[in-house]
């Protein structure tokens, strides 16, 4: 499945627009995690625990969002965004959200 940020993709067009569609995942670090981020925070750098965290976060978000799309009918998701937000002291709430549609090929 095609997921792109723009709204038009070139050589495409939108023939159907199914809807709005998302992927949520909230996570946790564990206390070993946020121990030895804690500990990189006072030195300064990258807290590579919780880059890594963020990184699968979003990928299991796109993975939630196209299986979504796909129940939907769709081919493609135009206009893909991601939203996060942290809750409690631990936890990261990650969000990929975009408009599912049908795509065809242009003529000529």
């Amino acid at each position: 499945m095609l997921v792109t940020t723009t709204e038009n993709v070139t050589g495409y067009q939108v023939v159907e627009v199914k809807g709005q569609v998302f992927g949520v995942v909230v996570r946790s670090r564990g206390l070993a995690g946020n121990i030895m981020a804690s500990l990189r925070s006072i030195f300064g750098g990258e807290i590579t625990e919780y880059t890594q965290l963020l990184e699968e976060a979003r990928r299991h978000a796109i993975d939630r969002m196209v299986k979504n799309a796909t129940m939907m009918g769709a081919n493609a998701i135009v206009m893909m965004r991601f939203d996060s937000a942290e809750i409690g002291q631990s936890m990261s709430e990650i969000v990929a959200y975009g408009t599912a549609v049908k795509l065809e090929k242009r003529e000529g």
